[in-house]
């Protein structure tokens, strides 16, 4: 994961802080100093996923990055948790909570839904806006039943079965990944980790959510284009590049790919991921206090 763009930059290691939000602790980590970036990660990972650019972001920005709920060190949803919306109003409530009024709004697939809808429902708190390997759109009928029934059989069973790990693990990545190395491997583990309570109270509320969601394609045109950016892993399994360029050409703002990366395109490609949003977070309007 070293990116040969920043050969002497040390590895930051952020440590948790937490808020309490709906009545639940928040976990989330934070780095840094500057004008505060808002990362959000994909279901079934957690903070930590986005290491890689808290390491060259927090040169430049104050990095905030929070634990799904039922996620890391997260609690499981408030009671009345329900949407996307409800996860965009408990960001805006960290936010709050931190004094921030604004910042930039960079989120990976689950991370990326609850971001678009914050910045619909709070534009004032969102300056700039990545959408990362994500999708608003209604889950595809075909891929919503096969996740569905996974998340039955989990509840069911209180665990990740094998069969199931063979299945969910090679999506989040690019068919070239080494099957054998530690990110491979690690995430793995991570799934085969999760407790029954924590999978029962929190990984599989948080699926339904995410993938029973209701199609928000219709409002992206309200999205500003020169403050968006949408990004795609190019190999991209679940969210194919083709939905990123549908929702780009809808908000009508540029969309670019990463080569050699599947869905955690942020883990599989960490240089490319780093270059393109530095080049857009410190482009223009609202760059980093240096």
């Amino acid at each position: 994961m070293n990116d040969p763009n920043y050969p002497a930059l040390a590895t930051t290691h952020p440590t948790y802080r937490y808020a309490t939000i709906g009545g639940r602790k928040l976990a989330y980590l934070e780095s840094g100093r500057g004008f505060p970036v808002l990362l959000g990660h994909s279901y079934l990972w957690d903070a930590a996923m986005w290491q890689p650019q808290i390491d060259v972001l927090s040169r430049h920005f104050r990095v905030i990055v929070p634990d799904l709920w039922g996620h890391g060190q997260s609690d499981p949803p408030p009671d009345g948790t329900r949407d996307l919306d409800d996860l965009a109003e408990h960001h805006a409530a960290l936010l709050d909570s931190l004094a921030i009024d604004a910042c930039h709004v960079v989120g990976l697939s689950a991370g990326g839904m609850w971001a678009e809808a914050l910045a619909q429902r709070h534009p004032g708190k969102v300056r700039k806006l990545v959408l990362m390997d994500t999708f608003v759109g209604e889950e595809p009928e075909a891929s919503r039943s096969v996740y569905m029934g996974m998340l039955a059989r989990i509840e069911r069973e209180g665990e990740v079965a094998p069969e199931l790990l063979d299945r969910i693990v090679p999506m989040f990545f690019g068919p070239a990944i080494d099957r054998q190395s530690a990110l491979f491997r690690n995430f793995s583990s991570a799934l085969c980790g999760f407790s029954t309570e924590r999978l029962r109270d929190g990984i599989v509320p948080l699926g339904r959510i995410v993938f029973g969601r209701k199609d928000r394609l219709a409002r992206l045109h309200r999205l500003d284009p020169r403050r968006t950016l949408v990004v795609a892993g190019q190999c991209d399994i679940p969210r194919p590049v083709a939905e990123s360029i549908a929702m780009a050409n809808l908000i009508d703002c540029p969309m670019t790919t990463v080569p050699d990366a599947g869905h955690i395109a942020n883990l599989e490609n960490p240089g490319a991921v780093n270059r393109i949003l530095l080049k857009f977070l410190l482009d223009g309007d609202g760059q980093a206090v240096r």
